[in-house]
């Protein structure tokens, strides 16, 4: 059974997306007001963070060491190639056919579900967010809330088309089709792949932090489970996670702690009931160790909390599908151009107000408006913009630095709008203006320039105090 997806209405999207980063918002606010040290928190968060990067080298053979002794095989990926291949050759090793995936932003990262899918293998998102974003053949569209762009006819439609029966929209049905549907799929898997929020050096413990039980059942049911974790997510010691587990909740969801904090600590041993029968540990590079040393080392310091996209108000307009990336909002701005390069992402580096609103509110600190100011200057150094874009930026620099020219400029420019001026703004320009007025509206230039209503006002003072003044010395008289 297929049927077609609900037309939205208009403004849907941004709406939805608005409506979610509030609620985020406002509860993260109210969680931290009610934290009486949160800034020394957030202080101490950050040093930890900052003391894994600067000694990272030892504190990873110090992780891979005692994850070995707990009986953890790890495996290293250079790239996101390496990474597919590691897993999939772990896959085929157990012959493997069914995988459930906890949900992993780094998984995304790599395009895991797409390399296991051409490998022969079946795949299934088991965080409700995320199976319904796999559903609809799309990316994540916030950090936490996969599918806060979906309405629930839209998810309606989505699990009516996958499971060939009728439903309705009210949430608890939905929910209970996603998790009648999951746990088949859960009992079938002979494989768990899961992310990592940290991984502690100093126990060789995995940490996993969310707020769904899908979980622990998939490093715990399937008789093996392997993690990819970005090699940046040591932690040095197991009591550094009282601070990040405290600031990652409130940032991320306003609770005071995740529902589930799971601490992985290897496979099954002999004396255990349940767990996996092996346990993997890959550490992805994929451009993080480019950034170790640089300017731009912090970002690393990043716990994926998603507030900064809450705080942004071009990512609370736009939402996460418009960046082009698995990371989206301020934090993928920096990331995307950092990991795969400006050629493809540097135009990410100008979606930003430079406000700050995401430092402000980040849980660690990372000065994130300096470092979008630090790729732009690397574009201008690398002149990254077209030809044709730096000459027509040129030619208007010019043109409105003269007078006489910026007033002949918005004359030319009032005359020739009138054919594509509709009710709020321009629509349907040509050339590559085309581009941006496919998605929004651009404002017109005004009927009348600031010097000419300046010079009509002034006129019409004159006027009034010509008058005003005559009547003042006829009644002196």
């Amino acid at each position: 059974m297929t049927r077609a997806l609900p037309p939205l209405p208009k403004g849907f999207t941004r709406e939805a997306v608005q409506r979610a980063t509030s609620n985020f918002w406002e509860r993260r606010r109210a969680a931290l007001t009610a934290f009486a040290s949160a800034e020394q928190n957030r202080r101490e968060a950050r040093r930890i963070r900052l003391e894994a990067l600067r000694h990272l080298d030892d504190y990873l053979r110090q992780a891979v060491a005692n994850l070995r002794r707990r009986g953890v095989q790890v495996h290293f990926a250079a790239d996101a190639a390496e990474a597919g291949r590691t897993i999939v050759e772990i896959a085929r090793g157990h012959g493997a056919k069914r995988i459930v995936k906890s949900k992993s932003m780094v998984t995304e990262e790599v395009h895991l579900n797409r390399v296991l899918a051409d490998a022969g293998l079946e795949v299934v998102e088991t965080d409700l967010g995320e199976y319904i974003v796999q559903l609809a053949g799309e990316l994540p569209s916030h950090i936490v809330g996969p599918a806060i762009h979906k309405s629930r006819e839209e998810i309606q439609a989505l699990f009516e088309a996958e499971s060939g029966r009728r439903l309705t929209p009210e949430t608890d049905v939905l929910a209970g089709h996603a998790r009648q549907a999951l746990r088949e799929k859960f009992l079938q898997a002979d494989i768990g792949v899961s992310g990592g929020n940290f991984v502690v050096a100093e126990t060789g413990t995995l940490v996993l932090v969310t707020n769904e039980g899908n979980g622990r059942l998939c490093t715990s049911l399937p008789r093996v489970h392997i993690a990819l974790v970005g090699m940046e997510k040591l932690v040095p010691r197991l009591a550094d996670l009282g601070p990040l587990l405290a600031i990652l909740a409130r940032s991320a969801t306003g609770q005071k702690l995740s529902v589930y904090t799971h601490l992985v600590s290897g496979p099954r041993r002999t004396d255990e009931l349940d767990g996996p029968q092996e346990m993997h540990v890959v550490f992805l590079d994929n451009g993080r160790s480019a950034l170790l040393g640089t300017e731009f080392e912090e970002v690393l310091a990043c716990i994926r909390c998603g507030a900064c996209l809450n705080a942004c108000p071009v990512y609370r307009q736009t939402g996460g599908h418009a960046y082009g990336s698995v990371y989206s909002g301020p934090i993928g701005a920096v990331l995307s151009p950092l990991y795969w390069g400006l050629d493809e992402f540097g135009d990410l580096a100008h979606a930003s107000s430079l406000c700050a609103a995401c430092w402000e509110i980040c849980p660690v600190g990372i000065h994130l408006h300096d470092h979008l100011l630090g790729l732009r200057r690397r574009l201008v150094e690398r002149r990254q913009d077209p030809a044709p874009e730096r000459a027509l930026f040129g030619g208007w620099a010019r043109a409105w630095s003269r007078g006489w020219t910026y007033r002949a400029s918005l004359a030319l420019a009032r005359a020739l709008q009138a054919p594509f001026r509709r009710p709020g703004g321009l629509r349907n320009l040509p050339g590559p203006l085309g581009a941006w007025t496919a998605g929004r509206t651009f404002p017109p230039v005004a009927e009348r320039t600031f010097h000419e209503r300046w010079d009509a006002l002034s006129a019409e003072l004159d006027r009034d105090d010509q008058g005003g003044g005559g009547q003042g010395d006829q009644a002196g008289e």
